[in-house]
């Protein structure tokens, strides 16, 4: 178990010393001079940023004081979420980079061309015809001279004799025409190698930047509110139109707080639900720490109450001690037990994470005395248990844990280690619903997957 461990933290620092060499390569080293002041930062950026985000995944199971954790967390998880999609963008420009070099070579070349022929001497002009009023008799003994347009040809002229003489001195001397100067073709500021860098790497910041800021957004902005209608065989009339409130992952922690959990509780109260469900991983961290972010879940309001289970977080964090945290702000703990509804059985397991320390989900507790001919709702944080819920009868399970993958492509990975990564479907005679999430581990930013709280409600086929 020692060596697995180890191989799976060599592996990952070595991918992730891998990425951020990547990173540097074309950001850092393509774009700048070397022992520039730009290159430099860079190269420091690129250090620093990657040992706060380390910082950031491991303060809290170190037990590193709360105000540390707080101090990692924004910069540390924002840059993973930003490290993602940047690469991302550079990968995918990365067969841009020979067709950009490419088409501006050619652009260049044509512009040699124009300006070549452009500068080319015009062609010699023929022998022409001078008209008799446009010459002028040369002096007297010396033949062969000729003018042309009032203008003595400033050459020396053979005698009979042979001997040469120069022209009269007043006659005036045409300067051999001057070849038309070619104007230089300008060098380029920075080469074409250069410029496509700076070109795609800028354009791949941008993106990565305008990624991970929208969806940090979402995620500050709170959960909307999503309904789904689910028509249960064995729920009887009276019972048609019950509404279940369903939340999960809040995940309040070192960068989702008390304002976060109070956005929360507004919305469920806003849609005036029968029953709240809190489906796990409400916490990321002690009640000592964030007991006071999750005192708002005192003023959440419906018909009959609100109910908790736990999730894996919760046993990173002390389960046991926010059971006992969530019973005294007005919610009831199922751990491995149900209770009777109007119309149908609610059930609660606790998460298999629980196994480790001699807990997890008990089927047979909580489901295996139970009249089957009512409907159950089984509350469990993770989708994995199906296929118990299957055995057990449950009519419908409200599950969450996978934030839907949280940063696409994430909702891939989610999809090998979950049955139902989002939504509805169906397992035989059992129906599981899996919410996305109202929070974010992590990096606080969802991509592809915006958080939301849903509102189950519940149809009587014999209504």
């Amino acid at each position: 178990m020692v060596v697995v461990v180890v191989l799976v933290v060599v592996l990952i620092v070595s991918l992730l010393a891998g990425v951020h060499r990547y990173v540097w390569l074309r950001l850092v080293r393509d774009t700048t001079g070397r022992g520039s002041t730009v290159r430099r930062i860079g190269t420091a950026a690129v250090w620093v940023l990657p040992l706060l985000s380390v910082g950031a995944l491991v303060s809290g199971r170190a037990g590193a004081p709360f105000w540390l954790e707080r101090a990692l967390a924004w910069p540390g998880f924002l840059w993973l979420a930003t490290l993602l999609y940047l690469v991302l963008a550079l990968l995918a420009a990365e067969a841009a980079r020979p067709l950009l070099r490419r088409a501006l070579e050619r652009r260049a070349n044509a512009r040699t061309d124009r300006v070549a022929v452009a500068a080319a001497p015009p062609q010699a002009a023929g022998p022409a015809s001078v008209p008799a009023a446009d010459l002028v008799s040369a002096p007297a003994g010396t033949p062969g001279a000729s003018a042309v347009g009032g203008v003595l040809a400033a050459e020396a002229t053979t005698t009979e004799t042979g001997d040469t003489r120069p022209a009269d001195d007043s006659t005036p001397v045409i300067p051999p025409a001057e070849s038309p100067s070619v104007p230089p073709v300008p060098e380029p500021a920075v080469s074409r190698r250069l410029f496509v860098s700076r070109l795609v790497g800028g354009a791949a910041a941008a993106a990565a930047v305008g990624t991970v800021g929208h969806g940090t957004y979402g995620v500050l902005r709170g959960p909307r509110i999503k309904r789904v209608t689910v028509p249960l065989a064995k729920l009887p009339r009276a019972a048609h139109g019950y509404r279940i409130a369903v939340v999960s992952d809040i995940h309040l922690g070192p960068i989702l707080g008390r304002a976060h959990t109070q956005r929360i509780v507004d919305s469920i109260n806003a849609a005036q639900p029968d029953l709240v469900a809190v489906v796990g991983d409400l916490v990321d961290g002690s009640v000592e720490d964030l007991g006071p972010a999750a005192e708002p879940l005192a003023q959440l309001r419906s018909r009959h109450g609100s109910y908790f289970v736990t999730g894996n977080h919760e046993y990173f964090s002390g389960a046991d001690a926010w059971v006992d945290h969530v019973r005294g702000l007005g919610l009831r703990p199922l751990r491995n037990e149900r209770v009777q509804i109007a119309g149908f059985d609610l059930a609660g397991v606790d998460d298999v994470a629980g196994e480790n320390e001699g807990q997890g989900p008990d089927f047979a507790k909580a489901l295996g005395d139970r009249d089957r001919s009512r409907a159950a709702v089984l509350l469990a944080h993770q989708p994995v248990v199906i296929h118990d819920a299957v055995d057990h009868g449950v009519d419908l399970q409200l599950s969450g844990h996978t934030h839907g993958g949280q940063l696409w492509p994430g909702n891939y990975l989610a999809e090998l280690a979950n049955p139902t990564v989002a939504g509805l479907e169906r397992y035989g005679d059992t129906q599981l619903y899996v919410t996305r999430g109202a929070g974010a581990w992590g990096p606080p930013v969802r991509v592809g997957a915006s958080s939301d709280i849903t509102v189950v409600q519940l149809a009587s086929r014999q209504a």
